[in-house]
């Protein structure tokens, strides 16, 4: 397959994108709140968010890779017919400087954003596009290469409360009614992190009364190190801090590691509840009501500029990571308070089951569909078998790419705007609908020139569903698509 359009490699930045950097020294923040819909009176945080939404059918994408956090949604009866115009639009709005896809919750579509010095969240009505209210601080982040500065993270929703964890590491607590800000903690001033490569981007998560968040501070000693100079910066066991979410407040602290981009997984497995970081240094697993290790495996490549950025994926006892600096991808099993290897790829071969970089895989079925490749032009969409790595098959140059799963199929989103749909099958690929098509020969297929929905490059997030509607981004907007037609 010939690509149709010139691209370069590129060094990374994450997905759905995420990554973490902070400032040393960070500058002093201030905040406002534009409310554009006023409410007649305070709505408390612990009250209940009224649902604006009229599709009655489906479910809310609160958080960052879904409602269950590992891209798959349950709703049925998708339109797999796009025809040549391409799903219908509803409303799209013009964005800042961002990474990361928005989130949803009864009736409302978040997005964070940043326009110049100025990082703010929307509030919209999630069928309408219709601002609510908008939510503003001020961010002077610029990171170590000169990448798009602003937030990588998306919008956590729990209940009436909003929680944003900005580039600069700056983390908010707010009323998702009003936009009225709860409370706040500058993380790189409370727990010392050193400014490193691309900006904070590990999503945080909820359990129970706790919002958990990857934070990876270090000593004072540490802020006389150059920028960038990441292998001889220390932590301070601050790699995970656990929030009363209500207050602020630490609960705990935990893991003596550096932060990475990859978000955080929680899981039960058995009796037991997990939370899983997969850190700069490797994979942690502790208690998340606690914060007590259960156990750590070292799982990065050696290279100064290697990072961890792709979710773990836990399937019943077992956990997949995957990263594409060096050793590729590994599955532990995990029992009573220790792990076991299933499977490993070699560090120094070159054929890997997995490589992948910012993007999550999704697990179907006993198979696990992802785009493994750390460049543009050596990125290629592909399907392993989960319990031996088998790759099932592979389909080259297809950019670097994102799913999402419903209904039996897969919504992929490529970099350059290409949104396409493909079924779930372990045999062969089996593009359906979207901006894919033949290639010359048999088993080929290559990207168009033009993509129906004008995204532009980077479009690093992973396309969101709920209630039918389907929001996907590009580097300038974002747009809310009919995905499952309403009775």
């Amino acid at each position: 397959m010939n690509m149709k359009f010139l691209i370069g490699g590129l060094l990374l930045v994450g997905v759905g994108v995420s990554f973490l950097v902070v400032e040393s020294t960070p500058p002093e923040v201030s905040t406002t709140v534009v409310t554009v819909t006023p409410v007649a009176a305070p709505i408390d945080a612990d009250g209940e968010l009224k649902d604006l939404g009229k599709r009655k059918i489906g479910t809310d994408w609160s958080r960052f890779l879904g409602p269950t956090g590992d891209s798959k949604s349950t709703e049925t009866g998708i339109i797999t017919d796009w025809g040549d115009q391409g799903l219908k639009v509803l409303w799209d709005r013009e964005l800042g400087s961002s990474y990361g896809i928005g989130t949803v919750s009864r009736g409302r579509y978040y997005q964070f954003d940043r326009k110049d010095d100025e990082a703010f969240v929307v509030c919209l009505n999630a069928e309408t596009g219709k601002q609510i209210w908008k939510f503003v601080y001020s961010s002077d982040y610029t990171d170590l290469y000169g990448y798009d500065p602003g937030p990588r993270c998306s919008p956590l929703i729990d209940g009436n409360r909003v929680f944003i964890y900005g580039t600069e590491g700056m983390l908010y607590c707010l009323n998702a009614t009003t936009g009225k800000e709860e409370w706040s903690v500058d993380t790189v001033k409370k727990f010392g992190v050193i400014k490193n490569f691309f900006g904070v981007g590990s999503n945080p998560v909820i359990e129970d009364d706790l919002l958990i968040v990857m934070v990876g501070g270090s000593p004072d000693k540490d802020k006389q190190i150059p920028p960038g100079q990441l292998d001889l910066v220390s932590p301070n066991g601050t790699g995970v801090v656990a929030f009363e979410k209500a207050t602020g407040k630490v609960k705990y602290q935990v893991i003596d590691d550096l932060a990475s981009y990859s978000s955080l997984k929680l899981a039960t497995i058995g009796d037991r509840r997990w939370c899983f970081a997969f850190a700069r240094g490797g994979l942690f697993g502790f208690d998340p009501a606690t914060g007590t290790v259960g156990f750590e495996y070292p799982w990065r490549a050696h290279t100064l500029e290697s990072v961890n950025a792709a979710s773990p994926v836990v399937v019943d006892d077992q956990v997949f990571i995957s990263e594409t600096y060096g050793p590729g991808s590994s599955l532990l099993k995990i029992e009573a308070g220790k792990h076991s290897l299933v499977w490993k790829d070699e560090e120094f071969s070159r054929e890997k089951a997995m490589q992948a970089h910012w993007n999550t895989p999704v697990y179907v079925d006993g198979y696990v569909y992802g785009c493994s490749g750390r460049h543009t032009q050596n990125a290629d969409l592909r399907c392993v078998e989960w319990k031996t790595g088998k790759v099932m098959w592979s389909i080259p140059r297809t950019t670097r790419c994102s799913l999402t799963y419903i209904d039996g199929h897969f919504l992929c989103q490529g970099e350059y705007g290409h949104l396409f749909l493909f079924k779930a099958n372990p045999k062969e690929f089996e593009p359906v609908a979207g901006d894919i098509d033949e290639g010359g020969r048999e088993g080929e297929y290559e990207l168009p020139f033009e993509t129906t929905y004008e995204l532009n490059y980077p479009a690093w997030a992973a396309p969101v569903v709920s209630h039918g509607l389907l929001y996907v981004r590009g580097t300038d907007k974002v747009i809310c698509l009919e995905l499952i037609k309403e009775d």
